[in-house]
């Protein structure tokens, strides 16, 4: 007799690593509801396959009450929305914190027995970063409401939203956050996150629930480390450039912040990941859940292959 098949609903999956979560939950057999606003673009969703579709807005609470209604079923919640990004219309840093609350909250009262959420490395230690820190606060409200759940907590993404590094790196520049090769820090490439993600919400076991693992690459990168490993894979010289500009940085963003909360954010992060703290302190526990880690080298020839870069 066959393995039940898994009823997952996924949380922001019209963003880019929301449609790639989706696509790993399907590879995995997952039956896949999609809870979307309604005015969210289902296009993508639906040419992927997705027939289930559930109205709900994170910052509605009474919304979510018949998005999650136990009658569906549903074995595992995944959670990848981040308002903080304000990459949809209606997002907000409000998301992060009280749309959060609002999902443990109706995750709980209708008894789905798995949460999962993209959370960040590290993030219980940065709490003069409020977008890193909110991913910790939800994690201890998790805890606090004894909502089962597992937080994958990933460095930073190779591949963005939207993607600064491949209309550089065919000419040779790779675009970084970070210059120096005394900064590094933790990255995955999301499509490895996607994997984990779908993989926690349908096969993990029970034993798993209620941890936080780090994911990423088996060792930590800096500039010189990301740059020699695209010269192997595409066998060029290749040169680093700041993805933003020092001068925006040291002037512009103290100058934004005063009228965008957001900027601010973001100086505080740069900071704060310049002091060597955005790194892994424990990978077994991804090891054990997820097999090896990857490495650099590898996780960038991937990364070419899948842009065209390289050959298959």
């Amino acid at each position: 007799m066959g393995e039940q098949t898994k009823k997952v609903i996924v949380v922001g999956a019209t963003g880019t690593l929301g449609n790639k979560i989706v696509k790993a939950l399907q590879a995995q057999g997952a039956d896949v509801t999609a809870m979307v606003r309604p005015t969210s673009n289902r296009s993508k969703l639906e040419e992927m396959g997705v027939k289930n579709f559930v109205i709900g807005d994170m910052m509605e609470k009474s919304s979510l009450k018949g998005a999650l209604s136990p009658s569906f079923g549903f074995d595992a919640i995944v959670v990848s929305a981040a308002g903080y990004t304000g990459h949809t219309k209606g997002d907000s840093p409000l998301t992060d914190t009280i749309g959060y609350q609002n999902m443990v909250d109706a995750t709980k009262e209708a008894g789905i027995p798995r949460f999962v959420m993209i959370s960040i490395l590290e993030c219980d230690k940065a709490k003069g970063v409020p977008h890193f820190y909110n991913k910790y606060l939800v994690e201890k409200y998790l805890a606090e409401k004894k909502q089962p759940f597992i937080a994958l907590r990933a460095g930073a993404f190779l591949d963005q939203t939207r993607d600064f590094i491949l209309p550089k790196i065919t000419k040779g520049i790779l675009p970084v956050f970070f210059q120096g090769s005394a900064y590094s820090y933790g990255m995955i490439y999301t499509p490895d996150l996607a994997r984990y993600t779908a993989m926690a919400a349908t096969i993990l076991p029970d034993s798993a629930l209620n941890k936080t693992v780090d994911v990423g690459w088996a060792e930590p990168v800096n500039e010189i480390k990301l740059a020699e490993a695209f010269e192997k894979v595409l066998k060029k010289p290749i040169k680093t450039e700041a993805a933003i500009p020092p001068f925006v940085v040291k002037i512009m963003f103290p100058l934004l912040s005063i009228f965008k909360g957001g900027m601010g954010d973001m100086l505080q992060m740069i900071k704060w990941v310049k002091t060597g703290a955005y790194v892994s302190k424990n990978t077994q526990l991804q090891q054990e859940f997820f097999g090896d880690l990857p490495t650099v080298d590898e996780a960038i020839r991937r990364y070419c292959k899948d842009k065209d870069l390289i050959p298959e």
